[in-house]
């Protein structure tokens, strides 16, 4: 089943790049006590999230703040270290948390998986973006085709 606006994020776990290496972080960690704008992307490197959708929440970041938002997280089905490499190529520094969800459990959990295997990509998650406020979702945008929905100039919008 999707989640939908008013579901509570299912549990699971992300990684992370630590200072000391890789690490993880709790969905509890991440959602409680705040309000998390949350995107997905089909895959690091790859043209539109690189150079649409994750400089859309960089450059958006401190009006997103402004807004009301605690954490921008950014989130893809790649490993840890593909995801650090990949914030630091983009330079987004202290803007935003880059989550791996290396085996694409949490994608497939919050029913929003996307197979490309026909591409040679694999089993990976749709591109969305969500808020979350106290682990519940308030705002859900999915784009089922190309990039748009997602956006962070569409958060905005809605907040």
């Amino acid at each position: 089943m999707t989640i939908k606006v008013g579901d509570t994020m299912p549990t699971g776990t992300f990684g992370i790049m630590t200072k000391d290496g890789p690490g993880s972080m709790s969905t509890s960690d991440l959602f409680s006590k705040k309000k998390v704008a949350i995107f997905s992307v089909p895959g690091a490197f790859t043209p539109t999230c690189s150079m649409e959708h994750l400089p859309g929440f960089k450059n958006k970041a401190s009006s997103l703040k402004e807004k009301g938002i605690d954490t921008i997280v950014c989130m893809a089905v790649n490993d840890v270290f593909v995801m650090d490499a990949w914030g630091k190529d983009r330079g987004v520094g202290d803007e935003m948390l880059m989550v791996a969800d290396g085996n694409g459990e949490y994608a497939k959990a919050l029913g929003l998986e996307l197979d490309l295997s026909k591409f040679g990509l694999g089993r990976r998650g749709q591109r969305f973006s969500m808020v979350i406020n106290d682990g519940v979702v308030e705002q859900l945008n999915v784009d089922p085709e190309g990039f748009k929905l997602s956006s962070a100039e569409c958060m905005l919008n809605q907040l």
